[in-house]
């Protein structure tokens, strides 16, 4: 028996996440695979907490953020293999023995109480769907999860909203009906432009900005707390 689900008067039936910075704390394994793919090329790399601030947009934005940040002056071709690279370093690194990003605390508490309550769940993000498959899959993820959109799946990528309603036209629910929860202004765009409601969270990478600032409807500290902005049971109170 599933229990009714609502958020700011509006029944819910379905949720989209978005995944680095949001489930999984992956800056470090993107820092590491960009910093050897320059390296390749005899290039110095931007400090992690550099690279943390250019995630968000999709690899081909962060080799080109990178670029711009170093003053490397990278032209396209250039660009695009140290994009090739990256792609190869950072599947061998999710190929490592001992491979295991960070969940953030209450993504799986969270996700499996709203599964059982018989939502619809998916995540959408810019990260190349293979590389988000297999990160959502040995992380655990991945059974709760009904549809994973990658960054080309689609035409285009957040913080356009294609890739939302594509989700949820394969979920077979309307937009309405759908709350977007992400960590960054890429997420909240996309979801306010698809007619979604949209809830952030405080932590991830949100390109070097203050998640607390951006017009979402709502924000949860953890995903624990999912259950209970969305009125079902849950032991952590949702901030209003």
């Amino acid at each position: 028996m599933t229990t009714p689900a609502h958020f700011r008067g509006q029944r819910i039936a379905g949720l989209l996440f978005d995944l680095d910075g949001t489930l999984l704390d992956t800056a470090g394994d993107i820092a590491q695979a960009l910093a050897r793919a320059l390296a390749d090329r005899g290039l110095p790399a931007p400090a992690p907490a550099q690279v943390r601030n250019m995630i968000g947009r999709g690899a081909p934005t962060l080799v080109r953020r990178a670029s711009e940040a170093l003053g490397l002056g990278l032209g396209d071709e250039a660009q695009a293999q140290v994009l090739q690279g990256f792609f190869q370093h950072y599947e061998q690194l999710q190929q490592a023995e001992g491979y295991a990003p960070t969940v953030y605390p209450g993504v799986l508490e969270g996700l499996t109480m709203v599964r059982a309550a018989g939502l619809r769940m998916g995540v959408v993000t810019n990260k190349q769907h293979r590389f988000a498959q297999h990160l959502l899959a040995h992380r655990g993820i991945a059974p709760l999860l009904d549809i994973i959109v990658g960054g080309d799946t689609c035409e285009r990528r957040k913080p356009d909203p294609q890739p939302l309603l594509w989700a949820a036209s394969q979920l077979g629910l309307p937009p309405e009906q759908m709350l977007m929860v992400g960590d960054s202004v890429n997420d909240v765009s996309a979801g306010l432009a698809a007619g979604m409601s949209v809830v952030a969270v405080p932590y991830g990478y949100n390109e070097g900005q203050d998640p607390r600032l951006l017009p979402a409807h709502g924000m949860v500290e953890t995903m624990a707390e999912l259950p209970s902005l969305l009125g079902l049971p849950g032991a952590k109170a949702a901030q209003p």
